[in-house]
């Protein structure tokens, strides 16, 4: 049952104008302390503290417009108010059923002091584990349609942190973490490295992206983000190395302005997490809470699945997206020739539905079903895909009406190649398709520099444009995995079909390039997971020698690992990403895969630290069953755990998928083993992980 609890209190100041300089407005939330502040030029500034020590300094607030330069200072304070909530909610689907949202807010009004005397607001909500807060353009004679410049946002530090971060910048989140000090930070040699990165705009060498993961030397954890991110740039942040100080910095558009604004109006939240504990940061629901409650009334067609896909064959070179050799390779009558390695043919597709029908897998995806991969890649062109043709070798029809007979759904593959308007004009035709042949989920992508010429894939017109696209395909009734957008900002409550998005160095890495280094995926839960769930494609099996060609390459992780990532990397549609024929070299290590769920009843972060490891539990949505993933950096430990989470009384059948104990994901990767066990609430365990390795447990209720 919902409950609500809220007072108003509002007090003026029309005549002081500097008054909180002297006497900060303050909100506390259990450990959390939030002062905002007004100095003596008139700047809005607040600060936070956790458990009565300072979390961020002095920060000031504020921005530059087209029209006003200060729109950071002459203000004084003309009046507060604050409410507080308290109240719970049920997610469409997630890591737990239920989801409490408390918290005071403040709302603090100014108005500058000269010239036009413009107003504005600022909210600020304080939570038990940190705050949100987002400006507000209050409508007014003086301030109709303005364009912002510059947001002068910032998070002061209290020292030099350290740092677990990639590049800012404006068209990717695809980059290694580079682990340093705040002074460390300098993205050039990161950026210029890169090269296995298809598009890269990152013009301030001493800026990185949000989610922003920090740990000072006395063990505070903070992490910085953003919440509901709608009209608006994404947010990165400058990285001043003396001060340390964090400030805003927008990405721009394609002549230079970084927000078109019509008040009233508001921009996202920014968000600060604080805890003592790694844990809790991973626990936060925060972002989640900041943003609205679903657009969509009926949200009984969304529908969480796991799937399989004509994907990686693709990433490893055994197949290709095109079905011809380059688009020159025509024969008399002007067809395509086809080169015999195009992955997305019927036979081909058949084999995965299958598969998938034979192992608890519900759905399959296939990319370069469709016409136009040989004229695409490189070019920057607009009108390249139409999403409606298929090649002559993918009887989509067929196909269609197979799968549906093993009971089988099919995922559509629309690749934009980066021509966002030429995905628009036709996104009714492209989901008008996936109605006709039953397609409930579809994956997007935008690989290339972004059409409209100019625009960077985190600018407004592109987050805006992401927007669009979640929206037409509730419309459709169609889920959404978007991959290459901004990183997600908890929009999932707002638009729950919106399940998934890549937004950051996936597996598919592991495939074409260097890699990615066996601490990855236990930064990636404090980094890019806070905003949302990501589809990662995990479920490698064969680690070593998958790619033609390039026999050194290999995936920096164990089997054990890979299974672990199912749980530690929550996506509510989660693919096994694998060729069927290394799976069925592995029957008794697909089998968590099959069996793990990927809708939550409630999530348990057992034990944590950005770069060094993770171990979460989780119990499947709808019924007493908990699977477990603890995953490991490139040093091997030993992780004892208590299984205290399960309902006292009650007896269960674990299986625990673990590393051998010569394993190791450099020399021994694919090394493991299977043990069976009974345990109860009272169970204590000692699980060793390999280097770069990890174990996964399936906890049922015994029958």
């Amino acid at each position: 049952m919902k409950k609500v609890f809220a007072y108003i209190v509002a007090l003026s100041f029309f005549n002081v104008a500097y008054a909180q300089e002297k006497s900060p407005v303050s909100v506390t939330m259990n450990k959390v302390k939030l002062e905002f502040m007004v100095d003596q030029a008139g700047q809005p500034a607040y600060a936070l503290f956790y458990n009565q020590k300072p979390a961020l300094k002095k920060s000031f607030l504020g921005f530059s417009l087209a029209d006003d330069s200060t729109f950071y200072k002459g203000f004084k304070l003309i009046g507060t108010a604050k409410k507080q909530v308290d109240e719970n909610w049920k997610p469409v689907w997630g890591e737990v059923s239920t989801i409490r949202n408390h918290y005071e807010e403040l709302t603090v009004h100014l108005q500058q002091q000269s010239g036009l005397q413009r107003k504005l607001d600022i909210i600020f909500r304080v939570f038990e584990d940190g705050v949100g807060f987002r400006y507000e353009f209050p409508k007014q004679e003086d301030l109709n349609y303005f364009i912002v410049t510059d947001e002068h946002t910032e998070f002061t530090l209290t020292g030099d942190h350290k740092a677990f971060w990639i590049p800012g910048d404006y068209d990717s989140n695809e980059y290694i973490y580079t682990t340093s000090k705040i002074s460390g930070i300098d993205n050039q040699p990161v950026v210029n490295a890169a090269t296995d990165i298809a598009v890269r705009t990152s013009p301030d060498r001493y800026s990185v992206q949000t989610p922003l993961m920090l740990k000072s030397d006395d063990g505070l954890y903070i992490n910085i983000h953003e919440a509901a991110l709608l009209n608006y740039p994404a947010m990165q942040l400058h990285a001043d190395r003396g001060t340390y100080k964090l400030t805003a910095s927008l990405v721009p558009d394609a002549v230079g302005n970084k927000a078109y604004l019509n008040a009233p109006c508001h921009t996202p939240w920014r968000t600060i997490i604080l805890s003592d504990k790694a844990t809790d940061i991973l626990s936060s629901k925060l972002i989640l809470n900041l943003n609205d409650p679903s657009l969509i009334e009926n949200t009984s067609w969304i529908k969480p699945m796991k799937f399989v896909g004509v994907w990686w064959e693709m990433q490893i070179g055994k197949s290709t997206w095109s079905y011809a050799k380059n688009r020159d390779d025509k024969d008399a009558d002007g067809k395509l020739i086809p080169s015999g390695l195009h992955g997305a043919n019927t036979q081909n597709v058949k084999r995965y539905i299958d598969f998938a029908a034979k192992n608890n897998i519900q759905a399959v995806l296939v990319e370069g079903w469709n016409t136009g991969w040989e004229d695409w890649f490189g070019n920057w062109k607009e009108n390249v895909f139409d999403f409606v043709t298929p090649y002559p070798d993918f009887d989509i029809k067929g196909i269609s009406d197979y799968a549906a007979a093993k009971g089988i759904k099919m995922i559509m593959h629309n690749e934009t190649s980066g021509s966002a308007t030429n995905y628009e004009r036709q996104l009714d035709t492209a989901y008008r398709l996936m109605n006709k042949y039953g397609y409930p989920a579809v994956k997007t992508g935008y690989v290339g520099k972004i059409i409209p010429r100019g625009e960077h894939h985190d600018g407004q017109w592109m987050v805006q444009h992401y927007a669009r696209v979640a929206q037409k395909a509730a419309d459709h009734l169609v889920m959404l995995d978007a991959h290459e957008p901004n990183r997600p900002t908890g929009l999932q409550r707002t638009y729950p079909n919106w399940m998934a998005s890549e937004s950051g160095r996936g597996n598919e890495y592991n495939a074409f390039s260097t890699g990615n280094p066996p601490a990855h995926e236990t930064i990636l839960p404090f980094t890019r997971l806070m905003g949302g769930p990501m589809d990662y494609t995990p479920g490698i099996f064969k680690l070593k020698g998958y790619a033609p060609g390039n026999a050194g390459r290999q995936v920096h992780t164990t089997l054990a690992k890979q299974l672990a990532l199912y749980v530690t990397l929550y996506s509510p549609l989660q693919m096994a990403a694998d060729l069927p024929e290394n799976y069925e070299a592995h029957p008794d290590a697909f089998q968590f895969i099959s069996d793990v769920a990927v809708d939550w009843d409630d999530t348990k972060i057992l034990e944590a630290e950005p770069g060094d490891y993770l171990t979460i539990a989780r119990k499947a949505k709808g019924t007493g069953d908990w699977f477990l993933g603890a995953i490991t950096n490139e040093n091997r430990r030993t992780t004892s755990l208590n299984l205290n989470f399960l309902e006292k009384g009650k007896s269960y059948d674990a299986t625990i998928y673990m590393d051998a104990p010569n394993a190791d994901w450099k020399t021994n990767p694919e090394a493991y083993q299977l043990k069976k066990m009974k345990v109860t609430s009272s169970t204590k365990l000692n699980l060793k992980l390999a280097a770069g390795g990890g174990a996964a447990l399936s906890i049922k209720l015994s029958k």
